[in-house]
């Protein structure tokens, strides 16, 4: 993409405006505290003191207002708190200019470190730096920091006694997450319906699974719906699959397929259903038509094998949400849900037993030992090559220049430019060059619309707090609407409220604007000569999805080999693994796309090709892992064999893909071809296989992987020929 091209998108893309769920209660919250700190500011100390105050609890709204799955109050003291000492010291430091660029200098590249430990602290620690520019102007001496530290504390104090005081959807973020997930198990039921192999998106289950880790405290006060259905929900997934996967048995159309059907779509309501009770902590109100669809007797004379195993166990783990979701429902209802689920569970007395696994569930640890945690990210990003490291220096450098550039400029206020770089600056490209373009705009309306207000009505200290809260309730209220919308409401908060400290109003159109557009330009210039672009990376991204396929995949086709011996913990941790690589990977192609580089990557065709294949290779894997052995399951022989060969395999394969080299995978496939070879030998003695499932499941296997090899070469896909019979026949 060229660089005229990428500017056009990403200013698109920063001065978009979306349609999105508003949340007025928790906007009036947080204008509430901050109304009450500037008023309690003012009364004491006066409008200097009320302005510096004003900033923390802002900012400690804001914090509560971004993605985490911490309590909120939690977040609303850290902002506060780290915003107090970052003003405190920079104050000790500002007579002395190059001790405060030394400062500045520190706290900007561990706000740029901080990402590592997650895009909240990231924004919060680079919020806090940008404020504090502003706030270390307002006091007058040691003593008066003093108190505008206590003060901006103070705020976060506000907010969060307010939080508990005045709850709002209390866990709603994690009963949203946790609904989406199932949701998102719906939509899959019943896109299987009329297209067998239809993709799913990992992304709500491992949001869910990231809202369910929790501190020992926020266990304990966990709603009882919110406890069970996410472990639950994962488990469905491979079983809807497994059941409409043509190639397991169900032809493409007949009774059977009909039957499946009717399974697919009372399971996609009975999930809708559950989903719905758990974003609202309602009952769980069933279709008696999905239930009854679940629980007819002639399902198994229609389907045998996989399919039939599949079904029973969708029964089971169905009837398992639905107690899950239902919670303290049932004491309150007439227990119809009760009585469904129970029902579905005796449905088919041969079915198998369902593996006991998420015994380890997600924690959270508490804020003091969050501490050491975040520290290691952070240090482990200090190595060549890091974007959070590149980031971080972008970051400082382009805050020390800033304020050298603002200080010298004879307009004032100097602090605009370095605060607009820090607020714009992103480790990604597409965000940091579209809130540049956005923040500009957004600058541009705010003030103008705030100078005009004051030169219009020429309000005094309390009319311009009144403003000023104003302008708050209103960046709470659209802030997800776009950075643009939010940036317009914050800078007309700034005009009014460094007007009620006594600000010049005269000049806050020209020299701001002009500030800004400095900061914004500083901003993209750094990225573009210091740059961390994703394109050269897709191959270790890939490499990284591929090896971590392998690890899942050999994990999965080890429990057919010894199901006594082993557990399904590592299936477990590696089926994470593979996700967590799978969204690196569309992360990083999705940037890579949009990224004014020549492409020193991957193509845009081997990338789709190989991203396809790699997605069949983990779908087969799947449909592999709805039908684990229990424990006293026959072994499966030829399967340990197997699992080795994919693993060395996978993992050479990985290495040869970083390397701009073509996989090679004749290990599985010898490996494959000495199975097939025994399985002839024995067929017509005691010997034989009984049931081909794993077998035929690797041979899907070795085909996704040959696919993948093609794709990167850039070879046509003329077929694979084994036992004379080709991919489709199979």
């Amino acid at each position: 993409m060229s660089w005229l091209r990428a500017l056009k998108e990403t200013a698109r893309s920063g001065l978009s405006i979306e349609r999105r769920r508003l949340e007025p209660l928790i906007a009036i919250r947080g204008a509430t505290g901050l109304a009450l700190v500037i008023g309690v500011a003012l009364a004491f100390f006066g409008p200097v003191v009320a302005a510096s105050s004003a900033f923390g609890a802002f900012q400690a709204a804001i914090a509560t207002f971004q993605r985490s799955w911490r309590p909120r109050p939690v977040l609303a003291l850290v902002s506060g708190a780290s915003l107090a000492v970052s003003t405190f010291l920079g104050y000790l430091t500002g007579s002395r200019e190059v001790l405060f660029l030394a400062l500045l200098v520190l706290w900007t590249f561990l706000a740029g470190l901080s990402w590592a430990a997650g895009p909240t602290g990231g924004i919060i620690a680079a919020s806090n730096v940008a404020i504090m520019l502003v706030t270390v102007t307002l006091p007058t001496s040691v003593a008066n920091s003093a108190v505008h530290a206590g003060m901006i504390l103070f705020g976060g104090v506000v907010q969060a006694v307010l939080i508990v005081l005045f709850p709002v959807r209390r866990w709603g973020p994690q009963r949203d997450a946790l609904a989406d997930a199932l949701a998102a198990e719906a939509d899959y039921a019943r896109r299987l319906r009329h297209d067998p192999l239809a993709p799913f998106d990992p992304v709500p289950l491992m949001t869910a699974r990231s809202a369910a880790a929790v501190t020992p405290r926020q266990a304990r006060r966990r709603p009882p719906e919110l406890r069970g259905p996410r472990g639950v929900a994962e488990r469905i997934r491979p079983v809807l699959a497994s059941l409409a996967d043509p190639s397991l048995g169900v032809p493409s159309e007949g009774p059977e397929r009909e039957r499946v059907r009717e399974l697919l779509a009372a399971a996609g309501s009975l999930l809708d259903s559950a989903a719905r009770a758990i974003r609202h902590g309602d009952p769980v109100e069933l279709d008696p038509s999905a239930v009854a669809a679940l629980r007819t007797p002639d399902t198994g004379t229609l389907l045998t094998g996989p399919p039939l195993r599949a079904a029973d166990r969708l029964a089971v783990l169905l009837s398992d949400v639905i107690e899950t979701a239902e919670g303290e429902g049932t004491k309150e209802q007439d227990g119809r849900a009760a009585e469904a689920a129970e029902e579905l569970k005796a449905r088919a007395d041969h079915r198998p037993a369902v593996p006991h696994r998420h015994r380890n569930r997600p924690h959270r640890p508490g804020l003091l030992r969050l501490i050491p945690v975040v520290a290691k990210a952070m240090r482990a990003e200090v190595r060549p090559g890091s974007p959070i490291l590149r980031h971080a220096i972008r970051l400082s450098v382009v805050a020390a220049v800033g304020y050298l550039i603002g200080t010298t400029l004879p307009f004032g206020h100097g602090y605009w430019a370095p605060m607009a770089a820090v607020m714009a600056m992103r480790p990604e490209f597409t965000q940091t060059y579209g809130r540049a373009m956005a923040r500009f705009g957004g600058t541009i309306v705010g003030v103008s619309l705030a100078t005009a207000i004051v030169q219009t009505a020429h309000p005094g200290v309390t009319t311009a707090a009144v403003l000023a809260v104003v302008c708050a309730l209103l960046m709470y209220l659209l802030m997800r609407t776009g950075y643009v919308v939010g940036q317009a409401c914050v800078s007309a908060y700034v005009v009014f409220l460094l007007g009620m400290a006594g600000d010049d109003w005269s000049q806050t159109v020209p020299e701001r604007v002009v500030l800004t557009l400095v900061g914004g330009l500083l901003a993209m210039v750094s990225y573009a000569l210091y740059p961390a672009w994703e394109t050269p990376r897709l191959h270790g991204r890939l490499g990284d999805w591929l090896k971590a396929d392998g690890r899942y995949v050999a994990a999965v086709v080890e429990q057919y080999a010894d199901p006594a011996e082993r557990g399904h913990d590592d299936v477990r941790a590696a089926l994470l693994d593979t996700r967590e690589a799978r969204v690196a990977w569309q992360e990083a192609l999705e940037a890579a796309r949009h990224e004014p580089v020549r492409n020193r990557g991957l193509s845009r065709a081997a990338a789709d090709d190989t991203e396809h294949a790699l997605a069949q290779f983990g779908r087969a894997a799947m449909l592999l892992e709805a039908h684990l052995p229990s424990g006293g399951a026959t072994p499966v022989p030829g399967a340990g064999r197997l699992a080795d060969a994919l693993r060395r395999a996978t993992e050479r394969g990985a290495k040869a893909v970083r390397e701009r080299r073509v996989p090679d995978w004749s290990e599985v496939d010898e490996a494959l071809a000495e199975w097939d070879a025994r399985v002839r030998a024995a067929e017509g003695t005691d010997r034989a296989e009984a049931d081909p499932f794993v077998r035929e499941g690797v041979h899907l296997l070795l085909d996704s992987l040959e696919e993948f090899s093609r794709g990167l070469d850039g070879r046509p896909d003329t077929g694979r020929q084994r036992d004379g019979r080709s991919d489709a026949a199979k």
